[in-house]
């Protein structure tokens, strides 16, 4: 093995043979002998040293380069999650809270009973009492809201109200607009009623015809009511029939999945927003079925009032858009019928 240095460009105090001159001695330390700085290299280029905070060259070499246990000494980057919030796995967990939470409230409204808390002593009867309808459904609500606002966090990690996709700002932003829509539901819903009327003693009648009743359904039909159906409807079933609709599109025809956008939510196709609104507004008016005796023109109203808030939500990409057309489009029935009773002191004119 030669001890010589590496080849280097032809020098005139070269013997012609190539083989080095013998030079005089000299002292080891002299300033001849001092390596030359890296700056003054010349024939290989020059690598840059790691500075703190800065990335090591060593990460851009090909994976056949690195150093063994290269994974045990830096940190690996953490992939952003793709999951597409809400979907139908998180509907099922929506169903087992309410589920639970109707439990407890049945034990309560039985113990309610037993004790005759205002005069009730039977289900049918606590049926047509407002105490017990607008207090249980209000318990119904926000025993399901605290568990949402536990759970769910957990599962996607973000706030709940950012998996939603409230984006409040938003519909304050758009506010005119947004009562614009509320005023053509109630347009639509006056030449319903006029069309199409409902029963004139329906269970929601009953409900008015209580002392004191009127007032308190209103306001719970322009917060509670609004802000909970809203969250139910078109935050969790509308944007999870949605995105099961692409995701089985995508699983049977091998279509590309669609990306999540700026935010990290759930770029619907046309198609899966149509069905979404539809299959959503079927159990909305169902739900609200009971109250109007099961006729046909109240639920077709519900039906094309569902179908504009889902389109407000889609639209907007705001749950708060939608809850506040649902709240302004209530008050506005409120409204004309508290005008229409003298301050709902004439019930019998409804």
């Amino acid at each position: 093995m030669s001890t010589f240095p590496e080849q280097v460009p032809h020098n005139p105090e070269q013997q012609p043979s190539g083989e080095p001159t013998d030079s005089p001695a000299s002292d080891p330390l002299g300033p001849e002998n001092v390596p030359i700085p890296p700056a003054e290299w010349t024939g290989e280029p020059e690598e840059p040293s790691p500075q703190p905070g800065s990335t090591s060259t060593a990460s851009l070499a090909a994976p056949d380069d690195q150093p063994l246990f290269a994974s045990y000494t830096r940190p690996e980057l953490i992939a952003l999650r793709e999951e597409r919030i809400p979907h139908m796995g998180h509907i099922g967990i929506l169903i087992l809270l309410v589920f639970s939470a109707f439990v407890a409230i049945n034990v309560l409204v039985a113990a309610a009973l037993h004790a005759k808390l205002w005069g009730i002593s039977t289900p049918a009867q606590a049926q047509t009492d407002f105490h017990y309808a607008l207090i249980t459904q209000a318990a119904l609500y926000l025993i399901t809201f605290a568990g949402c606002l536990i759970a769910f966090p957990l599962l996607w990690r973000k706030s709940f109200f950012d998996g939603i996709h409230w984006n409040g700002a938003f519909a304050i932003q758009r506010f005119a607009r947004l009562v614009s829509a509320a005023v053509i539901c109630f347009f639509v819903a006056m030449i319903n009623g006029m069309l199409l009327p409902g029963p004139t003693d329906a269970p929601i009648d009953q409900l008015f015809k209580a002392p004191g009743a009127a007032w308190v359904l209103f306001a719970f039909g322009v917060t509670l009511a609004p802000f909970f159906e809203e969250m139910a409807f078109r935050g969790f079933l509308l944007p999870a029939l949605c995105t099961a609709w692409d995701w089985s599109l995508e699983h049977l025809t091998g279509t590309p999945r669609r990306p999540l956008d700026q935010n990290g939510d759930p770029n619907w196709s046309l198609n899966a927003m149509i069905f979404g609104s539809l299959i959503t507004s079927l159990p909305f008016a169902l739900m609200h079925g009971f109250q109007t005796a099961w006729s046909l023109g109240p639920f077709l109203l519900l039906v094309f009032v569902s179908l504009v808030l889902c389109w407000v939500r889609l639209s907007t990409r705001s749950l708060a858009a939608s809850t506040l057309v649902h709240a302004s489009y209530n008050f506005m029935l409120f409204s004309f019928m508290l005008l229409g009773t003298g301050g709902f002191k004439h019930l019998d004119k409804m």
